[in-house]
């Protein structure tokens, strides 16, 4: 018998805040060497001036109200509690979406890009770019809450989400995502092949055809980028390294302290981010927040962390079985940590469409939400079904 599905709203208690608010209050920050600036990790002035913020200014209340604004919902899959939101678009011909997140992201990267998705109409756009919108929270990922088992990886988050999409009797879809979001919607692509229309991913891997001479054929510019990535690597992955390793060690700390859940996260937006260095180029302290306190109210920064145990940890990786067959389309944000040259990607998906944007990064839809909105509109419409859309009435 199918798992219920049962309507969700968030209601945090007022002690939760009260007890945010007095953990703030309480920091112990840490010292910092004189000049460091960001070099060491996330940079000390700029995180006591976030956490003021957070104590005194942020509202969650306001938040919370945007977090309800579209119907949100509770299920069980692959043995997980699923949260997603599930916005049926009131043009009756719309194409069904499902959108998944990544870390350290949730799902409060697309509030501002469900009612363009779902009412196009409302929002300046066209009847015919509509699309009836599911959004999961990755179990272990925010309202979702955490997971109970061992082995939870992408491939059983894209297993679940293929559940969904079955229960909603959702068929000739297109999945979309970037980070941990790229990765489950391959994987779904590759266990419900014959639904999905098609496939939309920010953030694209691949390696080279001929592994005996990797630079084969690149570009300048793709040249560049493998010299880049080379350098990124050996700076900037030392969360993977911990978080595939010992998660529950880092999340002692991170579960009761909010100044180090936002110190580790928001240096992440920073860095993978479009924005020059200075993170509020691209994002509102409010924003930022709104992300944070997911991870934090929900207590889920944990098992958020332990995906990187469960799909990247020593012996526990598992590559795709074979090439994703599904048409493939790829944005690449110029910030985006991972930009693979079209010759790798197309060694692993059948790519029919391949956009250089012009800003933006790895947290697209928060950062871009128009161009991201006009993108997903773009490349679905030569995937829009002939005859009507079927689901659910959620």
């Amino acid at each position: 018998m199918p798992a219920e599905i049962v309507p969700f709203t968030c209601a945090i208690p007022d002690s939760a805040l009260h007890d945010l608010a007095d953990r703030l209050d309480r920091t112990r920050y840490p010292d910092q060497l004189e000049g460091a600036d960001w070099d060491y990790g996330t940079e000390l002035n700029y995180l006591r001036e976030l956490c003021d913020y957070w104590r005194d200014r942020y509202d969650w209340r306001e938040a919370e109200a945007k977090f309800n604004a579209y119907p949100q919902f509770i299920t069980q899959a692959q043995g997980e509690q699923l949260h997603f939101y599930h916005v049926r678009s009131p043009e009756p011909d719309a194409l069904p979406l499902i959108v998944t997140h990544g870390w350290p992201g949730s799902v409060a990267e697309f509030l501002e890009v469900i009612g363009p998705l779902s009412d196009p109409v409302a929002h300046g756009g066209d009847a015919g770019d509509a699309f009836h919108v599911v959004m999961p929270s990755i179990p272990g990922y925010g309202f979702s809450g955490p997971t109970r088992h061992r082995g939870f990886d992408c491939r059983r988050a894209a297993m679940a989400n293929v559940e969904l999409m079955q229960r909603l009797n959702y068929k000739g879809y297109i999945a979309q995502g970037g980070d941990w979001g790229s990765a489950i919607s391959s994987w779904m692509a590759i266990f419900d092949e014959p639904n999905i229309r098609a496939l939309h991913i920010n953030l694209i891997s691949g390696g080279p055809a001929d592994p005996a001479n990797p630079l084969k054929g690149l570009t300048q510019d793709e040249l560049a980028y493998v010299e880049w990535k080379r350098d990124y690597d050996l700076h900037e992955t030392a969360y993977q390294v911990i978080q595939g390793t010992k998660p529950q060690s880092l999340a002692y700390g991170l579960t009761d302290s909010p100044s180090g859940l936002a110190a580790w996260i928001v240096e992440k937006f920073r860095r993978w981010s479009d924005c020059d260095g200075d993170v509020e180029r691209a994002f509102t302290k409010d924003r930022l927040l709104d992300n944070v306190m997911l991870y934090w109210l929900t207590g889920t920064i944990n098992s958020a962390n332990r995906m990187y145990y469960e799909s990247m940890g020593p012996g526990r990786f598992t590559p795709l079985p074979r090439r994703v067959e599904v048409p493939t389309g790829h944005a690449r944000y110029p910030a985006e940590i991972r930009r693979t040259p079209r010759t790798w990607a197309e060694r692993d998906y059948n790519i029919v469409d391949w956009q250089v944007m012009s800003k933006g990064g790895h947290f697209a839809a928060m950062e871009q939400p128009h161009a991201f909105v006009d993108e997903i509109r773009r490349f679905a419409r030569a995937f829009r079904p002939v005859h009507k859309s079927r689901g659910t009435s959620l």
